[in-house]
């Protein structure tokens, strides 16, 4: 693991420090929803993220959770003939809130983004996806549709990303505490992958801890992170408080986002950043990768950064190897640092409160 001190953020500490890539969302909210218990929930609570690529780019996917929801995952095999992808959908809903890649699709086509296919306009957008499970809170009827992927994708900037309890993330859980989206990125300054970004956007809705029950600090923080963050352990109170809430309760859950890098990587190479990210996943939520999750992560490749070869390398190694060791390593450290982002971003939605609801004394003035 790369240490705290070694983790250079890129401007944002986003998604978007990656050249190329867009986020939309795209929820809907009340004001008075609440959780299903005893009786169904009310209100609307759901929402959807789409990461939209402005060139075609490289994909690959790893999905860990025992019960995943996702489309075209298959197709992001690296033995697989389609190479580039051209947006990914992050939704709620569960397999529901998988029709919002529809409207995406859509989108794209009016555009003339896709592989083409001959005839002018006949075009198929590449548009993989991933849900999490968040029907509980607020009416079950309510998830994104292809008219929620229209918008999302059509509302996508580089200049801004609100994390929290926004697009896929309106209706996440960490635990018993409120999730969302969360997003960070790590800027290499050293070593064969200098000068690349690595950035990662999650939506945090696990059914494993978000937090040491022992401190009351996340676990995806060291105590320099958690000084830097402005947080500082709790009180005992509300630490006993906190741990006497017990389990999250729901059947399903999942954890779900996007990792991606201007450095140059063929599908292959996504993938195993993929692979690794789930070490990012797996230090910040315990446990990970339940079978009442469907953690699902997925890597792209911009591309846009050039990179020397590294020298002294085995003829027995690919000779880019050096490079994607380095980047995998800053994966995992980005997954790590949005998955604690997100819930400190959260805000309490339908009475799931949020960290510093929990924890007020956490919070340093």
């Amino acid at each position: 693991m790369t240490s705290d001190a070694a983790v250079t953020p890129g401007p944002t500490d986003s998604l978007l420090d990656v050249a190329g890539l867009r986020v939309g969302h795209w929820q809907q909210l009340d004001d008075h929803v609440t959780v299903a218990g005893e009786q169904p929930g009310t209100g609307d609570a759901t929402g959807c993220t789409v990461i939209v690529a402005d060139r075609p780019t490289i994909g690959a996917v790893d999905v860990r959770g025992g019960g995943p929801g996702t489309r075209e995952t298959d197709l992001l095999d690296p033995s697989h003939s389609v190479r580039h992808i051209d947006a990914v959908l992050l939704a709620g809903g569960s397999a529901f809130g998988l029709a919002a890649a529809d409207g995406v699709m859509r989108y794209l086509e009016e555009r003339g983004r896709g592989i083409p296919m001959g005839a002018p306009g006949a075009v198929v957008p590449i548009v993989p996806g991933a849900v999490i499970f968040d029907l509980p809170v607020g009416q079950w009827h309510t998830r994104p549709t292809a008219d929620s992927g229209y918008a999302a994708v059509a509302a996508a900037t580089d200049t801004a990303l609100p994390r929290g309890s926004v697009g896929a993330g309106t209706a996440a859980r960490a635990g018993v505490l409120k999730g969302g989206i969360g997003t960070a990125s790590i800027r290499l300054t050293e070593g064969p992958a200098a000068g690349t970004t690595v950035a990662a956007l999650v939506v945090a809705n696990p059914v494993g801890s978000v937090f040491d029950p022992r401190t009351g600090l996340l676990w995806g923080t060291t105590t320099a992170r958690a000084a830097d963050l402005g947080l500082a352990a709790p009180d005992a109170e509300e630490l006993a408080a906190a741990n006497a809430v017990g389990d999250k309760g729901t059947v399903l859950n999942t954890t779900i986002g996007v990792i991606a890098t201007d450095a140059p990587l063929s599908k292959a190479g996504c993938r195993r950043v993929a692979v690794a990210s789930h070490d990012g996943l797996a230090r910040a939520i315990r446990p990970a990768h339940s079978p009442l999750d469907g953690d699902t992560l997925f890597a792209l490749s911009t591309g846009t950064a050039e990179l020397a070869v590294p020298e002294g390398v085995p003829d027995a190694f690919p000779p880019d190897l050096p490079v994607l060791a380095a980047l995998c390593v800053a994966a995992a450290d980005a997954v790590e640092r949005a998955i604690v982002d997100a819930v400190l971003s959260a805000e309490s939605v339908a009475g799931i409160p949020s960290y510093f609801d929990t924890f007020p004394s956490a919070r340093v003035l």
